[in-house]
């Protein structure tokens, strides 16, 4: 095993747009709703990171469509709609690759998914690249709220079972939560969002021991705040820990 292969590294992938058809439409939770896409198209596609994000192309109107049909690098027109998604499973031996959306607004992503139906058409593109992060950590600290669960699920599928995984959600209200499927020990706490905040639950979190990498994905001012915390308060390795925003207060960016 090389150094690179001991370190959290980053591996780039081929850009590739592809037209995938619905396959199934499952309904996770009254919020979340998984969109199950294939087609020949979806032959070689790579997601090496749990938390991956492919781009959905939406088209909002008829030369957005147009240009949706040509989409690429050097085009010309209006360029459609894009919003980020995580890969939530890809199953490469029966062609299948699920989306989960979160059904919170009338953004062009969650309205697409309200009233998807097997048969419709989705064009996604990437991704263009991996976060890996090796089996090379004791335990793991997961802290995000509805947007971050497919991320969240699929780091916890991977892990083994001498691992252990502190989880921290922030939820709309409790039938938004789910059954996570790990082979480590893990625990997780849920948050109802306005009822708890999230910054300071996590200062009286008890960190799992050992060697540890921390994950945040929420709102993007929120993710900076819990980031502070876990650094300045707990004073974490900055190297192990990683915060995005999945999107912005003042509009949510899907």
């Amino acid at each position: 095993m090389n150094s690179q292969q001991q370190a959290i590294h980053r591996v780039s992938h081929e850009i590739k747009r592809r037209k995938l058809e619905v396959l199934r439409v499952t309904e996770i939770t009254p919020l979340m709703r998984r969109i199950t896409l294939h087609g020949p198209e979806l032959a070689g596609f790579i997601s090496l990171g749990t938390d991956d994000h492919v781009k959905l192309l939406f088209a909002q109107t008829p030369q957005e469509q147009a240009a949706l049909e040509n989409f690429g690098p050097g085009a010309e027109g209006p360029r459609p709609t894009m919003r980020d998604y995580t890969p939530r499973r890809y199953d490469a031996a029966t062609g299948e690759l699920d989306i989960d959306f979160v059904l919170h607004g009338e953004g062009p992503a969650a309205t697409w998914a309200a009233q998807a139906q097997p048969g419709q058409l989705l064009h996604i593109a990437g991704p263009r690249g991996s976060m890996i992060v090796p089996d090379m950590f004791d335990s793991y600290l997961l802290i995000g709220d509805e947007t971050a669960l497919p991320a969240i699920a699929r780091r916890l599928e991977e892990l083994p079972a001498n691992r252990a995984a502190l989880v921290v959600v922030e939820i709309a209200n409790p039938d938004e939560q789910q059954v996570f499927q790990s082979a480590a020990q893990v625990d997780v706490i849920w948050i109802v969002r306005g009822e708890q905040d999230l910054v300071q639950v996590t200062r009286k979190l008890e960190m799992p021991e050992g060697r540890l990498y921390a994950w945040v994905a929420t709102e993007s001012a929120l993710s900076r705040k819990v980031r502070a915390v876990l650094l300045n308060e707990f004073g974490l390795d900055e190297a192990a820990v990683k915060a995005a925003g999945y999107w912005r207060a003042e509009g949510m960016q899907e």
